[in-house]
Parts: structure tokens; sequence; C-alpha cells
């Protein structure tokens, strides 16, 4: 059996992105294809290192190849390059590809917890994943994550001294709790938040960095518009619960973002507080707070629904003692943020292709 390259690729040009809705021949996502008598391997490029689609594009190229050369040995390898759509010259977080924003409508409706799990099953699939708590007026990262009383160290950074991100459970942390008594309110007006604000961008060293999650504070106001000025900000994550006041709150927090003036892209809604499950009854679900309000609400604006998030005892005490979901054993929370973290990275590189796509194509028409 004489194998060709060029019938590899042709087999491999059949295997679809099905978030980039293309081929990966296409996509350039195919490298260093050797073939030694019938052993087969290649490279495949994803646009993340915590892809989720590895494991099926694995199957897919196995089954294309064997199409067309039924008693190849194959050998795929995955590496990754993370996607990033950033036109603004890496003036600021230079080390970082790509910015989500984590908001609500109002608070109470978990959104730090949202945001503090989604950056540790980011990490736990590979990414480089930092954690930026923009919550001046009621920060909770740092309990969250356990290091309350820690306090970050200085280092000169090109001759300027820079704050380092405290690292807990594989991630890069940074929260004005470290900064403030917790004890006292922060009571300061919009002016100095958003100093403070592009004091987190400007001043700390953050380091290469896959993704940045940011915890913004609840309701829209002043901090939104200075994050999503002065950071070019990705997509944005909204997070609600099911009940009718909640989603009155989440649909402002979605008509922000999309007015003309901030056009910042909405990587989908995720739902809180969807359901409880008892410990003791793992398979049961109560609709504690009505049912499916978040995913009506990704419909009527058409974006994506992310996932929904269940009530588990686990989670409250996890992030009261400083042991996020994402670090405990409880299977239930751990799926459901795994999988809400898949949805993210997803419509993250989503936004990217398309964002570069046009891109490309403004650029092949101002040559013409």
């Amino acid at each position: 059996m004489n194998i060709r390259e060029s019938e590899i690729l042709k087999a491999l040009s059949t295997v679809q992105d099905p978030d980039l809705k293309n081929d990966l021949v296409t996509l350039n996502m195919v490298k260093d294809v050797v073939i030694r008598g019938n052993d087969v391997s290649f490279t495949v490029v994803l646009t993340t290192p915590a892809c989720p689609l590895q494991e099926g594009f694995r199957k897919d190229c196995t089954n294309a190849i064997h199409e067309t050369y039924p008693d190849a040995n194959i050998t795929i390898s995955f590496t990754s390059r993370t996607t990033t759509a950033r036109m603004d010259k890496h003036k600021v977080l230079n080390g970082v590809k790509n910015i989500i924003a984590v908001v609500s409508g109002k608070g109470g409706v978990g959104k730090s917890t949202v945001a503090t799990n989604l950056a540790l099953a980011m990490a736990s699939k590979g990414a480089k994943t930092g954690l930026m708590d923009a919550d001046i007026y009621g920060p909770s990262g740092h309990i969250m994550m356990g290091v309350r009383g820690e306090k970050p160290l200085m280092k000169d950074v090109d001759g300027k001294p820079k704050i380092i991100p405290i690292m807990r459970y594989g991630i890069e942390l940074m929260s004005i709790g470290f900064l403030v008594d917790e004890r006292q309110a922060v009571v300061w007006r919009g002016p100095m938040v958003s100093s403070a604000i592009r004091q987190f961008v400007t001043e700390v060293a953050w380091g290469d960095l896959d993704y940045l999650v940011i915890d913004m504070p609840p309701g829209t106001g002043d901090i939104h518009l200075t994050i999503v000025q002065s950071v070019p900000v990705t997509g944005v994550v909204v997070v609600t619960t099911p009940q009718t006041v909640a989603l009155a709150d989440a649909k402002k927090g979605v008509s922000m973002f999309r007015q003309p003036g901030l056009r910042v892209p909405i990587v989908g809604i995720v739902e809180n507080m969807s359901y409880f499950t008892p410990a003791e009854l793992p398979d049961n679900k109560y609709y504690i707070f009505g049912k499916d309000g978040g995913k009506n609400l990704a419909e009527e604006f058409d974006i994506p629904f992310l996932g929904g998030i269940p009530l588990v005892q686990s989670i409250r005490e996890g992030g009261d003692i400083g042991v996020p979901a994402m670090m405990s054993d409880d299977r239930i929370s751990v799926k459901a943020f795994e999988e809400l973290a898949d949805n993210v990275i997803r419509g993250i590189s989503t936004i990217n292709a398309k964002i570069n796509s046009t891109l490309a194509q403004q650029q092949q028409a101002a040559a013409l």
C-alpha cells in the first residue's frame, strides 16, 4: 500500500470544525504530516489548549483516513495556538490573548461564584488563566480562593513597580480585597473606582495568559464603561438566575453591551441556581426559582445558552471556606462548570474567527 500525503490531506479536508464552520486543512490546523510505510503521523493545531473538541477531532480524523487507507496506523499529536482577535497592538495587558467579562444585571445571582469556577475550569483544561476581581464595592475573590489576609508583592518590570498577582489553584488572582481592610466599606466616588480599575489593568504584572476572567460588579454603570473603554474585552458572559426579577435585570446587562458605543460580543448566558439537587438524591432536580428562564432569555436575544449551574450546598460551602467547587469532590458541580468552560471556550474561538475573517476580507477588499 502506497500512502500519499495528498490523499491524507484530502481525507482530512472532510473533517469539520463545528465552531469555525470549515475543515481542518482549510483552517491550516494540520501540520507535519509524516508517512513511513503504513504509519501516518501528523499534528492538529487547536485554537486553545483547553479545546473541548480534541477527542472528537481524533476520532473523525482517524475515520476519515481509514476510509481511504483502512490498514493505516495513525498517530495524531495535538498542540495549540490560542487564537486572539485583539487589534489594539496589545498596549494594555500585553500578554493576555482573551479577556472575558463576567457580568450580572443585579447582585445575589452568584456571578462571583461563576467567574471563579469558570477560571478554574479553564485552567484545569490546560489554559493559562487569570482572575481579576473588579467588584470594587464587594470583592469576594480572595475569600472564595482561600487567600484571605494575604498581600501581593511588588517587583520592578521594565523599570516600573508592578503588583504581582497571587497564584492559587494554578491561576493568577488579583482582588481589591488584598489591598483594603475588609471590615471597612469602600466609600469611593466613580473617578476613584475607575482609577483603581485602571491600576489593576496597567500596574499589575499579569503574565502570558490565554484567558483573563474579569469578575465585574453587578448592575450597569461607570465601572463597566471604564473596563470596556480601557480593556479590549473579547466577550461577555451574562449570569442570571431563573426567576423573573433576575431575568429583567439580565436583559439590561445584555442591552448595555449591545449599545452602539460599546458593541462588545456576548459569549452567552449562564443560568446559576438553575435547579436544586440534594446530596442524598443526586439524580433529583427541583426547580425552586423557576425553569428555563435563562434559556428563554438567550433565545429572545438570539445568543447562546451556556448552561445551567445547579444549586448545590457544597458550592456555597466551598466558596465560604476558600475551596471553590472546581477544587472539590462534588462531581455534579465540577461537571457543570467544566461544561460551562467548554461552551465559553468554544464561544470565544468563534468570536475570534468571525473577527479575523472579517478583517481578512476587509484587507483583501482594500488591496483590490
